[in-house]
């Protein structure tokens, strides 16, 4: 295998998935999905190098998947709608726990 290539892309698999977990928003989950697909890429790239067509092969699904998520979370217009009116929505509730605090 590739040695440095697969540090980074195991480095980065654990970040991501850590991202996702966290559960920090919609767009910290969106970043997730998209280092995952960056990820996805290295593993592609390794396992193509290195004869290990199992790892390419199921990198390539993923990479579909993480992909959609990172539609899902970032880039579909109606999401994004969604998002705006929720972090309005939580501005708003800010303000007044901070007023009722005071």
């Amino acid at each position: 295998m590739n040695g440095i290539l697969e540090w980074v892309a195991a480095g980065g698999t654990m970040l991501a998935a850590g991202l996702i977990a966290a559960d920090l928003g919609r767009r910290a989950t969106g970043w997730g999905f998209v280092l995952f697909c960056a990820v996805a890429i290295c593993w592609i790239v390794s396992g193509l190098t290195s004869d290990a067509l199992p790892i390419a092969a199921m990198n390539s699904v993923l990479l579909a998947i993480n992909a959609w998520g990172v539609w899902q979370y970032l880039l579909s217009p109606k999401n994004r709608a969604k998002l705006e009116k929720m972090e309005e929505i939580a501005g708003q509730a800010d303000e007044e726990l901070a007023k009722e605090a005071a």
